[in-house]
């Protein structure tokens, strides 16, 4: 960054009277963590960066080769509305360096745009739209989580004025002040089950909001005494939380899955593309589904996909092409939860994809019937396959796969395995509730 940007950008920080900054990363969970210093000394931030010791970091580096540096993306830069406007906070989101002033391998973020490089390099631009879901709970006396309801409403209820409505409605506002660009909020299935939408973009942009809102909506939770959560399954028996993420690919700022000279008016390239998904769907479950609570939603019965399958319109499938076309053409991969880190579900989805596309990957026929009411016969003679049903599954697929583990590159892999048998090593040793409601009496 050159001298007048950053004078340029010190001026905008005192014109807004913040008074300090949160410089923003993300583990390889996806999980923010920041740095904070008092606005003097931002200037040392914006050109040389901030040094932080990487090692106490999930995912990142061993104790002896722990210096790191974070550098400030510029473009990043937002006051957090939240904050009181005589002690104004503002953050930006940081690139992490190593003390060899590279790129390092573990940050999340390099990642993504080495994946957006590659696709640049082949003329696209991807361009992604998430909808996250998330449910709002009450916290006990104590200010612990909990998972009793806030509100009982249904899918697009209108609901009289209560505290979900209310915290809904302040985040929407929070977002618009940072940039977001809000194009729906309604209440999902599930009671106390909410989802906000918001503009599609180019893939590190939306993986930045994608950070950014989870944030934004716990910490609004918090300060109404209640708890916001994306965790995938938090109670059995009703719908889970999801994040169906929408993809497209242009050139020359066009969007290439449009083709009005077709039936469907979908390009040959968008049909490769989803080809590529459905390829490497089993090791995209690692990235999109990043823990072993995100397999008790993948199951039958809750509309959560289950099996690899695409169609224009069946919402039982993995992949759906939504009927919108012109510059709105697109593959919605329905499979995410919000768990995920965003960053690297987005770099193994344009993987995928670009693998589909130079190899001329075409999808089997699209599967235009509910697949749970077909037979297993029926599922074996169309050639339909299973997501992964657990997480140490799922990361045994993604091991396998040669493409997705090159985009994300062997610190990341290695990392996430360590992670993927950590967790489900202890989970074995946990004893569950249900198994001792089971078998206490019988045996």
């Amino acid at each position: 960054m050159s001298d007048p940007e950053v004078s340029k950008m010190i001026a905008r920080i005192k014109a807004d009277n913040v008074q300090f900054i949160r410089l923003q990363f993300n583990d390889i969970l996806g999980i923010p963590k920041n740095v904070a210093i008092p606005v003097v000394q931002v200037e040392k931030a914006l050109t040389g960066g901030i040094w932080i010791d990487g090692s106490s970091i999930e995912g990142f580096a061993r104790i002896d080769e722990s210096d790191m540096i974070l550098k400030p993306d510029r473009d990043t830069y937002q006051i957090l509305p939240w904050r009181p406007s005589d002690k104004r906070v503002a953050r930006f989101i940081c690139d992490v360096y190593t003390y060899g002033n590279k790129p390092f391998e573990g940050d999340p973020r390099y990642v993504l745009r080495r994946n957006l490089e590659e696709a640049a390099r082949m003329g696209y631009t991807f361009n992604c739209g998430p909808e996250l879901e998330f449910f709002v709970f009450k916290r006990d006396e104590n200010g612990r989580a909990t998972t009793e309801f806030v509100d009982h409403g249904g899918y697009f209820d209108l609901a009289p004025s209560d505290a979900a409505e209310d915290l809904r409605r302040e985040i929407i506002i929070a977002l618009t002040e940072m940039g977001f660009e809000i194009e729906a909020s309604h209440h999902e299935v599930a009671d106390s089950q909410h989802e906000i939408d918001f503009k599609y973009g180019d893939a590190l942009s939306v993986a930045d909001k994608v950070i950014t809102f989870k944030f934004a909506v716990k910490t609004l939770a918090l300060m109404k005494g209640l708890h916001a959560t994306f965790m995938a399954k938090p109670i059995a028996g009703i719908c889970g939380t999801g994040m169906h993420t929408h993809g497209s690919l242009s050139k020359d700022g066009e969007n290439i899955f449009f083709d009005p000279s077709t039936e469907d008016q979908t390009s040959e390239i968008m049909h490769y593309y989803i080809g590529g998904l459905m390829k490497h769907a089993k090791a995209l479950a690692r990235l999109g589904n990043p823990t072993i609570n995100s397999y008790k939603r993948l199951v039958p019965g809750f509309e959560a996909p289950v099996y690899i399958t695409w169609s224009t319109a069946n919402r039982s499938v993995l992949i759906r092409v939504p009927s919108a076309r012109g510059n709105s053409t697109r593959a919605e991969l329905r499979s995410p939860d919000p768990m995920c880190n965003p960053y690297l579900l987005f770099a193994g989805m344009i993987a995928a994809g670009l693998d589909g596309i130079r190899n001329k990957i075409l999808p089997p026929p699209p599967t235009d019937v509910n697949i749970y009411e077909l037979s297993e016969e029926e599922k074996k003679r169309r050639g339909i396959e299973m997501l992964p049903g657990s997480l140490i599954e799922a990361n045994d697929e993604l091991l396998k796969d040669k493409v997705i583990c090159d985009a994300l590159g062997p610190h990341i892999v290695d990392n996430l395995t360590k992670i993927a048998v950590a967790e489900n090593d202890e989970f074995r040793q946990a004893v569950h509730p249900w198994e001792v409601e089971r078998y206490i009496n019988n045996f």
